[in-house]
């Protein structure tokens, strides 16, 4: 019989999403926000070693453009989930490695996320909450540095296991954000890391401190849906999705491709 076409299921924009094979965390709070949108979020998982080391994050380098290759074609944008490890291999390097499976789609990582994120809320200088070990820490501040963001402070956790750092709970990184947010001259507090349980304490913390608080998942999906066009304002918890309606993604925007 005959039959017509669409734009599939969604019936809008396709994302692609690029999870660690151990994170517990980053779909489950992707689902918040596109929950009852009209985008269609597709993933693909790539191998990850459980320990969380700049050895272990480099190593998934060789699997980028493959794992980027199990995704559909004709995507709007790809994310790669994983902060640390867009830092140890390079944004730049992320992108390419995508676009060589995904070509002429732009590519964003929840680092670029977050310094775009930052320039839209006006954030400098920041405390910043991990579950990470020192050496995984010091490469993202530096590279944070690099793009003009200071740190009033730092809390981490210390956890080297990305097993448990999905189990953290919610109201242990609310704790650590608010030790860390009270420093003088905060801006804006920063919790990174894709497998860190965020969103059930954002505004919350937001709400106690009096300023933004931006995580990786939150930053990463305000700036996937940014990139492909969809205007994130309302998608998501915290001010970086209070963010006026239809503000369309500035060209100085972090992103790739």
């Amino acid at each position: 019989m005959d039959y017509r076409l669409d734009n599939g299921a969604g019936g809008g924009r396709r994302l692609g999403l690029i999870v660690l094979s151990t994170d517990e965390t980053l779909e489950y709070e992707a689902r918040q926000v596109v929950a009852g949108g009209d985008v269609n979020l597709l993933h693909a998982r790539i191998p990850m070693q459980a320990d969380v080391t700049p050895r272990t994050l480099e190593t998934m380098a060789a699997s980028m453009t493959e794992t980027a290759g199990r995704l559909p074609a004709g995507l709007d944008a790809v994310a790669y989930g994983c902060t640390s490890g867009a830092t140890v291999i390079g944004p730049g390097r992320v992108a390419a490695l995508v676009q060589a499976a995904q070509p002429g789609v732009p590519v964003t990582d929840p680092m670029s996320a977050v310094l775009a994120a930052l320039d839209t809320l006006g954030a400098r200088r920041i405390a910043l909450v991990t579950p990470y070990l020192p050496e995984v820490s010091a490469p993202m501040r530096d590279h944070m540095g690099r793009h003009g963001v200071s740190f009033a402070s730092e809390i981490s956790f210390g956890q080297g296991d990305d097993w448990t750092v999905t189990r953290i709970a919610e109201d242990s990184s609310r704790a650590a954000m608010l030790e860390a947010g009270r420093a003088a001259g905060v801006e804006a507090v920063f919790a990174s890391c894709t497998n860190l349980r965020s969103f059930g304490v954002i505004e919350a913390v937001e709400a106690e401190l009096g300023v933004p608080v931006v995580t990786s998942n939150q930053a990463l999906m305000w700036h996937l849906l940014r990139l492909a066009g969809v205007p994130a304002a309302g998608w998501g918890p915290g001010r970086l999705f209070a963010e006026e309606a239809g503000h369309a993604a500035p060209k100085e925007e972090r992103a790739h491709g």
